[in-house]
C-alpha cells in the first residue's frame, strides 16, 4: 500500500462527524461470545491487493470457523466516517490514513481497544515504539497497526559509478555533495537530471521523511508544537534551502512540474531523470512491474552530520484496523481485529503478497517472510526495527500541523520567510491554536 498525504478535510469530518454519545464510553465490552458474521470494509481495490486480502480471510476462517467475515473493497476513511455518522458502520474497518486516529480516538469514532488488549494480554512491545505512537492517542488505543511504509534512499547504480561513488551517502552533506556532482544541466541552465530533489512537496521528497535525520519531534509530550523550540527542524530546513538554493528554486519547481505521474512507469527516478531519491517499500515493486531498466540499491536515509547515531533510521507510516463505533457484532470483530493484527502467519503472508513491511518484530524475523530475502527491500525492514526510527505522532487535529508547516515550507523554499526562528515560532502558534481546536 502506498502512503498518502491526506487534506485536513477528511479529519475535519471525522471529527464534527462523529462527535461522541454521551452515552458512549467509546469502549467495548470485554465479554460476549465470538461469533456470527461480521463486515469488514477496507480500501484496497487492485485485483492483486483482493487476492492478498482473500488469503488472511483464509486463515483466518480456518483458525475460527465461527466467525464468518465479509469483506467490502474500495471503502476509504471518508466512506468509514460518513457510515459512523449515519450509525450504520461496518464491524472493521482498515484504513491507509493514520492521520485520523487522534480524531477517531478522542470522539471515540473508534471504540477503544485497551480493555480487550488488556483482557487478552496482547504484547504490544512487539510493535516498534513508533508505530505504537501513531496508533493511540492521549492513551486511548482506538486501532492497531496493519502492515507498514517505510522510507529510504533509492539510488540510481549507473549514475553514482559513472560520477566517480561506489556507495550510497550516509551523512546530509555527502548527499548534497553527491546531489551536485550527479545533476545534469542543459545549456539553458535548466535541469535535465536532478542529483536530488530537495524541493519539498516533490513526489515522497516531504519533511515529515527528512525529519528522522536530524532527529526532530513533531509535538512535545504535552500534545503543543515542537517545531521553533527543536534545533533539528532549523537544521533540516538549513540544509534543504542551502541546496534548493544550489539548484534554483524556480529551476526546481519547473523540474517538478515536468515530471512524470508517482505512481506511473513514468516516474522521474524510474527513466533515468533522478539519480536519488527518498521513497517507500512499494517502489522496489514499482520498478519491477513497470518494466523498469534502472539498476538501483537502496540504503537508509543519510543522517545529519553531527548525529551519526541516526543512520539506519527513517520515516514509518502505516495502515490502521479498528471497530467503529455502533459495530454490530464487537466480540467477533475484535477476534478479527487481534488476528489481522498480531498473528505472524497472517502478517508474513499480507506483507508478501502485497509487498508491505509488517509490523510485528516477530513477523519482520519470521524465516518465512520472502521479502526479508530480497536485498532491495532488506533495508525497510531494517529501518523499520531501528530504534530511532520516527512516526508522525496522532493529533485531535487530524494533522492539521503538518497541513501548516506544508503551507510555511512552501513560502521558505521560495525564499519568502525572510527570519526562520520567528517563522517556525509562528508556526507554532498556528498549530496550537489547530490542535486546541481540534481537541
Amino acid at each position: 500500500m502506498k502512503m498518502y498525504r491526506y487534506a485536513v478535510l477528511l479529519a475535519a469530518l471525522a471529527v464534527t462527524a462523529c462527535a461522541p454519545d454521551p452515552a458512549d464510553s467509546g469502549a467495548p465490552s470485554t465479554s460476549g461470545a465470538s461469533g456470527g458474521t461480521i463486515t469488514f470494509w477496507h480500501p484496497l481495490k487492485d485485483p492483486n491487493e483482493l487476492k492478498a486480502v482473500q488469503t488472511v480471510l483464509d486463515r483466518f476462517h480456518a483458525a475460527h470457523p465461527e466467525i464468518t467475515v465479509k469483506a467490502v473493497s474500495a471503502q476509504d476513511a471518508d466512506k468509514v466516517t460518513q457510515s459512523i455518522r449515519g450509525g450504520n458502520p461496518p464491524d472493521v474497518a482498515l484504513s491507509f490514513n493514520a492521520n485520523s486516529v487522534g480524531a477517531w480516538c478522542a470522539t471515540g469514532a473508534f471504540q477503544d481497544l485497551t480493555p480487550l488488549i488488556t483482557r487478552d494480554k496482547v504484547d504490544l512491545e512487539q510493535i516498534p515504539a513508533a508505530v505504537r505512537a501513531y496508533t493511540e492517542f492521549r492513551g486511548k488505543r482506538c486501532v492497531m497497526p496493519l502492515l507498514a511504509d517505510t522510507f529510504a534512499l533509492y539510488y540510481n547504480k549507473k549514475l553514482l559509478a559513472a560520477a566517480g561513488y561506489q556507495a550510497p551517502p550516509k551523512t546530509m552533506t555527502e548527499l548534497t555533495e553527491m546531489a551536485k556532482k550527479l545533476t545534469v544541466k542543459k545549456a539553458d541552465g535548466s535541469i535535465e537530471v536532478a542529483g536530488f530533489m530537495p524541493y519539498l512537496g516533490t513526489y515522497q521528497s516531504v519533511a515529515e521523511h527528512f525529519t528522522p535525520s536530524f532527529g526532530a519531534t513533531w509535538l512535545n509530550a504535552d500534545g503543543t508544537s515542537n517545531l521553533g523550540s527543536d534545533p533539528g527542524f532549523t537544521a533540516m530546513l538549513t540544509w534543504q534551502k542551502n541546496l534548493v538554493d544550489w539548484f534554483g528554486a524556480d529551476k526546481l519547481a519547473k523540474f517538478k512540474a515536468g515530471l512524470g505521474d508517482e505512481f506511473s512507469a513514468q516516474h522521474a527516478f524510474e527513466i533515468g531523470k533522478l539519480a536519488m531519491m527518498v521513497d517507500g517499500e512499494w517502489r522496489t515493486s514499482f520498478i519491477k512491474h513497470d518494466g523498469s531498466s534502472v539498476e538501483y540499491g537502496t540504503a537508509p536515509m543519510p543522517a545529519a552530520d553531527d548525529k551519526p547515531e541516526l543512520y539506519g533510521a527513517g520515516a514509518i507510516g502505516g495502515n490502521i484496523i479498528g471497530i467503529p463505533r455502533g459495530a454490530k457484532n464487537t466480540a467477533a470483530a475484535w477476534t478479527f481485529v487481534k488476528f489481522a493484527s498480531t498473528d505472524t502467519g497472517a502478517l508474513v503472508a499480507f506483507a508478501d503478497a502485497i509487498h508491505n513491511v509488517p509490523t510485528t518484530l516477530a513477523a519482520l524475523k519470521s524465516p518465512d517472510l520472502q521479502l526479508a530475502k530480497d536485498p532491495l527491500f532488506r533495508p525497510f525492514l531494517d529501518v523499520f526495527a531501528h530504534p530511532r526510527s520516527g512516526s508522525l505522532p496522532a493529533s485531535a487535529d487530524g494533522g492539521a500541523y503538518l497541513t501548516n508547516f506544508g503551507a510555511f515550507a512552501e513560502k521558505w523554499q521560495q525564499g519568502r520567510v525572510p527570519d526562520l526562528a520567528a517563522g517556525l515560532k509562528e508556526l507554532d502558534r498556528q498549530n496550537d491554536t489547530a490542535l486546541k481546536l481540534g481537541s
